[in-house]
């Protein structure tokens, strides 16, 4: 189906990010705030725009025990201060998870719709490798300097009060008929598939090298490096090596190696109405065509990212065939192949959403299709996703997005849905198109 441009269409006019770095990688000394900021200069200066036309900023970040000022820290005031942008623009920094960068870009488009801005910078920044161990329970107890506890909050990385997202994922997958042999198998491809985009190169059109510098004590520079690369992608992986490593928190088939890694990283965009677009100038990168942020019950994470596409299919009336390619955060290996279930499932496809959401919450909803399964796994995070980019992930929702519109680019444009599952069972999902 072709899409009829309107001028009050949402358009991204530039779209960035740095590498992604390892836990305890490269990155590990970057400040949160300085992160964010990186990802935000890169932005604006990407198409020349200066900062003083960003009149909202709409930020991610999921985490402030690694921040300077762990108590309200304003960490979107704080970076866009350090990326030039006046200090009288409003900003915003939320958690919702995984799915924060991308839903960044559907708030911000409320005030941009809305006539409160008609520039809006969107975004998120991670940082895992900064996050400090913990002292609980002590403010008021006197204890002995033997008897403190040091927790470590992202081991294990969940939520104290529900099992672990491997454990939930892991078992959903074999509700969904999803086997551990055919997450390693995506887990394989995607590393593949990330090191020949690389090696092409791909990545330079959404990654801004990052030039990371070693001082000493007195502040003076020691070395230099630059990262033009992330540092999760293994090019000498093999599925023998995969199938060797064991589940991880007990669950059946999630494995460190069909995971990403917790990674550090951030990403902006820039978005603004088509009218505002061709008044300044700026030339689109691709439109936003329908966006969406769901929840479901908490344990089914896996199944998000297809709740989440549907209801941007029917959004924006669209089926799935008019999808040329499918990006979906691989979050775990399981959640983008058991989203491509369900969206092979022509019930689920032409039944109400909110059926669907009924049904879905009481039982798996199977009966996929197998061959349109196949079909859409073809069209699947074609240049690798999280298991081999990384996942920083209140930064990850708008890096789908942007590799989404730079694949279309390069090959002719046209539609694609993005999706990617939160914790507790959120999920954020996109249509964009580019001419």
């Amino acid at each position: 189906m072709s899409f009829q441009k309107s001028k009050d269409d949402i358009v991204v006019v530039s779209a960035a990010r740095t590498p992604f770095g390892r836990f305890g990688g490269s990155m590990k000394d970057i400040d949160i705030y300085d992160l964010g900021a990186i990802a935000m200069r890169n932005v604006l200066e990407r198409i020349g725009m200066a900062p003083e036309l960003i009149e909202e900023v709409w930020w991610g970040c999921g985490d402030t025990t690694n921040c300077k000022d762990p108590y309200t820290p304003v960490v979107a005031r704080q970076s866009m201060m350090k990326a030039g942008i006046p200090p009288e623009v409003p900003s915003l920094y939320y958690d919702q998870a995984c799915t924060t960068a991308m839903t960044t870009v559907k708030y911000g488009s409320r005030s941009i719709q809305l006539g409160e801005a008609d520039i809006v910078m969107t975004g998120g920044a991670t940082s895992f490798s900064t996050v400090p161990f913990l002292l609980r329970n002590i403010r008021w107890e006197g204890k002995k300097h033997s008897s403190f506890m040091i927790e470590d909050p992202i081991i294990p990385l969940g939520y104290k009060d529900y099992a672990p997202v491997a454990v939930d994922s892991g078992d959903v997958a074999l509700e969904y008929g999803v086997s551990r042999e055919e997450q390693d198998e995506l887990a394989y491809a995607s590393h593949v598939k990330y090191g020949k985009a690389w090696e092409r190169g791909f990545f330079k059109h959404e990654m801004v090298p990052l030039t990371i510098e070693k001082k000493d004590k007195k502040g003076n520079v020691k070395s230099s490096q630059v990262l033009d690369i992330d540092e999760q992608y293994r090019s000498d992986i093999t599925p023998e090596a995969l199938a060797k490593l064991k589940p991880i928190f007990g669950n059946p088939t999630c494995t460190a190696g069909n995971a990403p890694g917790m990674n550090d990283g951030s990403t902006a965009q820039i978005i603004m109405k088509r009218e505002t677009a061709d008044k300044l100038g700026y030339e689109p990168l691709y439109t936003v065509v329908a966006t969406s942020a769901i929840a479901l019950q908490p344990r089914i994470m896996p199944v998000s990212p297809a709740f989440a596409i549907k209801k941007c299919l029917d959004e924006a009336k669209l089926s799935i065939e008019d999808m040329k390619f499918i990006e979906i955060n691989e979050a775990f290996a399981c959640v983008p192949l058991v989203s491509c279930k369900l969206l092979s499932n022509e019930r689920f496809l032409n039944s109400s959403y909110q059926e669907m959401v009924k049904e879905v919450s009481s039982q798996p909803i199977l009966d996929n299709n197998d061959s349109k399964y196949q079909e859409l796994k073809n069209k699947l995070n074609v240049n690798g996703s999280a298991i081999a980019v990384g996942h920083p992930n209140t930064a990850s929702g708008a890096r789908i997005m942007m590799t989404a519109a730079y694949n279309l680019k390069e090959n002719g444009g046209g539609y694609a849905s993005c999706a990617i599952c939160g914790g507790l069972t959120q999920g954020g999902g996109s249509i964009i198109w580019v001419e």
